[in-house]
């Protein structure tokens, strides 16, 4: 890719030069890999918040041993957002350098297949840029990605919707003590002010997320020279926002936090059983299977048995 100067004086005004030798003194910002001079300030504040909630979510793990499995869900994540804005960095201090720029394509990897479509989209569309050729069908892929991920985040709210629906069905149908477990630790933690926090915590987070790959699909389906790629304003507000809440207020309402010893495994192992113990209390109590029955039929062969023995003896 070659651009002519856009301002070294009439010497260089028919000059030819190479994108990779473009300075801010002979080419133009809009002819960068952004359309736009990267503000320093918001990246370098999201940069630092990603930075905070990394730490935050390890020190929630070394304190409290749970929920290890979303711990390296939400760091990998922030990984992935603190590695994006570092990118971001860099390309202020150089906005013609391609190494910066390929970094914080892509941001947060929601799912392995989206973030398989947008790192393969991304890797056709540096190749084209390379060679000189369209880079269509890598923006295509990367489109496809972040669609797939609206599709899948859509998805899930949707069923977040139906068993919540259904969940205050049954409690309305059957009231609370009947619909819901009534071991006293569960009782405990659904009376707790975090863990009743927790869902609207966790559908904020969702709906950012959401709203941010929304933005993300409709910023890439116009190009890279589209007019939602040259404004920084709409990132900083749709992008960087929008992941910052998400993460922040998983870092407040954290599950471990929220759920506390029921996501031991010691403790689901107990709960299990005092399930078992009250099905099999449940089936006790059917007409079919009780146990006074059960113990009359044994008591009257056990007497009969003993009578017959009294008779031999004498």
């Amino acid at each position: 890719m070659s651009d002519q100067a856009g301002s070294g004086g009439d010497d260089l005004a028919n000059v030819s030069i190479s994108f990779k030798d473009c300075t801010p003194e002979i080419c133009p910002y809009d002819q960068s890999f952004y359309a736009y001079r990267i503000d320093l300030v918001p990246n370098a504040v999201f940069l630092a918040l990603f930075g905070v909630s990394l730490i935050g979510f390890l020190a929630v793990f070394a304190f409290t041993r749970r929920g290890g499995v979303f711990t390296i869900a939400m760091v990998l994540g922030l990984i992935c957002e603190i590695l994006g804005y570092a990118g971001r960095i860099m390309s202020w201090q150089n906005q013609w350098s391609e190494n910066g720029f390929l970094m914080q394509i892509c941001f947060i990897p929601c799912d392995i297949i989206s973030l398989i479509l947008q790192a393969a989209g991304g890797g056709l569309a540096a190749s084209a840029f390379h060679t000189g050729e369209s880079t269509d069908v890598g923006d295509n892929i990367m489109i496809a990605g972040l669609a797939f991920q609206v599709f899948t985040l859509l998805v899930f709210m949707l069923l977040s919707t139906d068993f919540l629906i259904n969940t205050l069905r049954r409690r309305r149908a059957l009231g609370s003590v009947a619909a819901l477990d009534q071991d006293p630790v569960l009782v405990a933690m659904r009376r707790s002010w975090m863990f009743k926090a927790f869902p609207p915590a966790l559908a904020l987070s969702t709906i950012c997320i959401f709203w941010r790959s929304v933005f993300r699909v409709a910023e890439l389906s116009n190009g890279w020279s589209g007019d939602l790629m040259g404004r920084q304003d709409l990132f900083v507000g749709f992008e960087g926002v929008m992941i910052t809440v998400a993460v922040l207020v998983l870092n407040v309402f954290h599950p471990s936090l929220c759920f506390g010893e029921i996501m031991d495994r010691k403790f689901a192992a107990d709960v299990g059983g005092n399930r078992k113990e009250a099905r099999q209390s449940e089936f006790e109590m059917l007409p079919e299977a009780k146990p006074s029955t059960a113990t009359s039929v044994t008591d009257a062969r056990g007497s009969s048995l003993n009578t017959n023995d009294v008779e031999r003896e004498v």
